[in-house]
């Protein structure tokens, strides 16, 4: 009887008073769990959940807010042409900038691998990311500026260009009025008075800065005074004003300068038979011509504006600017991620590949990018995600005269509604369409990752 007594105490408990035990205890961690998250999820639902729900509803209604006027909003929002071009815009650099980064990325992360200071170049590329985007924006504000004074891009270009092919030497010269000298349709100048071999020209012009007149211009007085030999055609193009007043306008007094390097051509019939550059004294001379009558001519090139760079934040060139801007900030992020696949890399295969004979190109061509695909892949739409919410660098570089050219969906959102707009219902229905744009590269992420956990 005791034993049995023993041996029914020690049994087991059922089956179904285990289970409720297990139950009971999912549910207390559930209930911990979501105690724990509750202020999170209270955080989420009023900084995300509503403003969400608000907005929808919102989209819905006039300017004003008071009348419902249904899909009016998102009518008129296909019909403007300010948002028919920021979904341009828009389309542009969902195609263009997360398509760069992550080829950008690629390269840079399999090249800094090779390198000895790997790390020193990842953390340099990567510092970008540091800068917040309207540090950024004003940065690459002034690195676009058009006066190469400023711009640093625009002063490199106008450096490159001045080598090669060199700038005119008196960009604010021009002649003085009725003192021989006509200004033709090109802007260059010729003499009204025909000419002949055995003549002295005098050539005068105004307006030049004296910072334009070279450290070695000479008094052009001696070489007005000099005869030409027959057959020879002289002259000299000088500056018409005496320093400290004085002076006679259209004749060469003792004090004035000459104008060096400047190009004067013999013109005949409509022909240029002879081109002369003046020397430190502004003297010329044309040997050898055939008698008949001459204009001489100092063609446009010598009057030319100096060439000023490229209008970087023109309405032409505005978005890949700004693209360009972005790629400085991004490229450190995609090079890090795609450097940790790479670093995941099972090592044998390459090295197989290397004994088998394969050079590099084609080992990172069918090896490497293929088994990095999925890496790649979440990076893509990662920056896909987030150029459609770019704001801060369009609205900041982008100047006011261009912002319509370079304007986005999330920039023509806030110009709509508190940019002066203020039709907060037609920016609601901007913002609905952006979400609805960002849910299914949101969505493909999400499930990309549920698969790699599994």
């Amino acid at each position: 009887m005791t034993a049995t007594l023993v041996k029914e105490t020690a049994s087991p408990r059922p089956p179904a008073a285990r289970a409720e035990r297990v139950r009971r205890a999912r549910r207390r961690a559930r209930a911990v769990a979501l105690l724990f998250a509750f202020p999170a999820l209270l955080l989420l639902g009023a900084l995300v959940v509503y403003p969400v729900l608000f907005s929808v509803g919102r989209s819905f209604f006039d300017a004003s807010g008071t009348r419902f006027v249904g899909g009016e909003n998102y009518t008129e929002m296909f019909r403007d042409p300010a948002t028919l071009k920021a979904v341009r815009n828009t389309a542009v650099w969902v195609v263009v900038a997360p398509a760069l980064l992550t080829g950008l990325g690629l390269i840079l992360a399999v090249l800094v691998e090779k390198v000895r200071w790997a790390t020193a170049f990842k953390l340099l590329l990567f510092m970008p990311m540091a800068v917040s985007f309207l540090a950024a924006g004003i940065i690459f504000r002034l690195a676009y500026d058009e006066d190469p004074d400023k711009g640093v891009l625009n002063a490199a270009v106008v450096s490159v260009h001045d080598a090669f092919t060199g700038t005119s030497s008196y960009p604010t010269a021009r002649a003085r009025e009725g003192q021989g000298l006509t200004k033709e349709a090109d802007g260059s100048y010729r003499t009204s008075a025909s000419v002949s071999p055995g003549d002295t020209v005098t050539l005068g012009l105004v307006g030049v800065r004296p910072a334009d007149v070279p450290g070695g211009a000479r008094p052009a007085y001696p070489a007005a005074g000099r005869q030409a030999a027959p057959g020879d055609l002289r002259g000299v193009v000088y500056l018409d004003f005496t320093p400290g007043g004085g002076g006679e306008q259209g004749k060469v007094d003792r004090r004035e300068s000459g104008l060096p390097g400047m190009r004067v051509d013999a013109v005949r019939d409509g022909r240029t038979v002879a081109s002369a550059t003046t020397a430190s004294d502004g003297s010329f001379r044309f040997a050898g011509l055939d008698e008949g009558p001459y204009a001489v001519r100092l063609p446009a090139a010598n009057f030319a504006p100096p060439y000023d760079g490229v209008s970087w934040l023109g309405p032409a060139l505005v978005t890949p600017a700004i693209i360009g801007a972005y790629l400085w900030i991004w490229t450190g992020f995609a090079m890090v991620l795609i450097g940790a696949g790479l670093a995941t890399l099972p090592r044998d295969a390459l090295e197989a590949a290397r004994m088998d004979g394969a050079n590099e190109w084609q080992i990172f061509r069918r090896i490497t990018v293929p088994l990095l695909a999925p890496v790649l892949t979440v990076v893509f739409v990662t920056l896909v995600i987030n150029v459609m919410k770019v704001f801060d660098l369009v609205y900041v570089i982008a100047p006011g005269p261009v912002q319509e050219d370079a304007t986005v969906l999330a920039t023509q959102m806030w110009l709509v509604s508190f940019g002066g707009g203020n039709d907060q219902g037609l920016g609601s229905a901007l913002g609905v369409l952006l979400l609805l744009l960002v849910i299914p590269a949101m969505v493909f992420n999400v499930r990309r990752f549920r698969r790699s956990q599994r």
